[in-house]
């Protein structure tokens, strides 16, 4: 049996060299490319206090195990006085979106993608997201809106009482997939600087707010929606709920976009957003829990894939830089280094 199959083997072989001899072409279809996996962490190094602290706690061995494999090959560092986050500025450069500060065309971006706004349409957009502020004695602190639990119904009835001021000063609202979040469309926003809600949250609003002269009649304009919002059902129903009622709205996602689509730069990323709220709450522990949650999932999926030779990518993000890395072609000696000398997960994260 083992003669017979070898004499068949020899065959098959004789076979194929004879037909590339005879010049016969090979019809059977080349492998397709295998795509890069693409994970981008927001927040994943954070500057407030007790984030801080518990940096250093972090045990992260599939991070450390992924980083020993990879190389960072771009760094986008600026200070965290940027309008535009870390991970924003990421996220853009991946989708092939190029914009200044405060600039990144968000809302013209998913106008575009949801069918709001035609293919060729280049005028400005906003997002304009409903929140609540939380008045102090010196100032007043944005609320995060990811934590005012509103529905559709309560976001189409507040747009429904809101479109008529907003049209007075030649703005169209129109809704998007997210309750509570509205695309806005007028020329105002074309070149208009506005604060990510990421930057903004927890902070006083007259940090973040636009300062620019086009941005008065917004603030006129916030102030009516203020007194609106006061009067309107949603609100009392709200507090009947025991939830925050909404009081006012975050302009961002400003700027227009070309005619023609964004040529991405590589693979479009998948953002993982896992360690937001409690980033953003300062919430040591609970930062800390949701990176090991993190650590323990999307991150080993992705060392098992690279483990596999699956080609991946891992963009981390702080406060003030996000880090790209990659896996590179390794002689030996970077093969045992990076085996042996492992990246310690606090020290990139607190780069960050």
């Amino acid at each position: 049996m083992g003669q017979f199959m070898e004499g068949r083997r020899k065959e098959k072989r004789n076979s194929k060299e004879g037909r590339a001899d005879c010049g016969i072409p090979d019809n059977r279809p080349m492998a397709e490319p295998v795509p890069v996996r693409h994970l981008l962490i927001p927040f994943a190094g954070r500057g407030s206090p007790a984030c801080r602290a518990a940096l250093h706690t972090l045990r992260l061995p599939n991070l450390e195990a992924l980083l020993s494999r990879l190389a960072a090959v771009e760094t986008d560092a600026q200070d965290e006085g940027t309008r535009s986050p870390p991970h924003e500025r990421a996220l853009a450069r991946a989708l092939g979106i190029a914009a200044a500060d405060g600039c990144i065309p968000w809302a013209a971006f998913e106008a575009r993608q949801s069918g709001t706004a035609a293919p060729g349409d280049t005028e400005g957009w906003g997002l304009l997201t409903l929140c609540h502020w939380q008045v102090g004695i010196d100032d007043v602190v944005l609320g995060d809106p990811s934590a005012i639990e509103i529905d559709a119904a309560e976001s189409a009835a507040l747009l429904a009482a809101a479109q008529p001021f907003f049209e007075e000063d030649g703005i169209a609202l129109h809704p998007s997939a997210t309750p509570g979040r509205w695309l806005a469309r007028a020329p105002i926003f074309k070149d208009l600087a506005t604060a990510a809600i990421d930057r903004a949250v927890g902070n006083p609003i007259s940090q973040w707010s636009p300062l620019a002269e086009a941005a008065r009649s917004l603030r006129r304009l916030q102030n009516e929606m203020q007194m609106l919002l006061y009067t309107q059902r949603v609100n009392d129903d709200r507090a009947a709920r025991g939830v925050p009622p909404i009081n006012s709205f975050w302009l961002s996602g400003t700027g227009a976009l070309p005619a023609g689509t964004p040529a991405a730069e590589g693979p479009v990323p998948t953002v993982d957003d896992s360690l937001r709220i409690a980033a953003l709450r300062d919430d040591g522990i609970g930062w800390a829990e949701a990176w090991q949650a993190l650590d323990a999932g999307a991150l080993a999926a992705l060392l098992a894939e690279s483990a596999r030779g699956v080609p991946v990518a891992l963009t981390l993000c702080g406060d003030r830089a996000a880090q790209r890395h990659t896996a590179q072609a390794r002689g030996f000696m970077g093969w045992a280094r990076g085996l042996f000398d492992r990246p310690r997960a606090a020290g990139v994260l607190e780069a960050l």
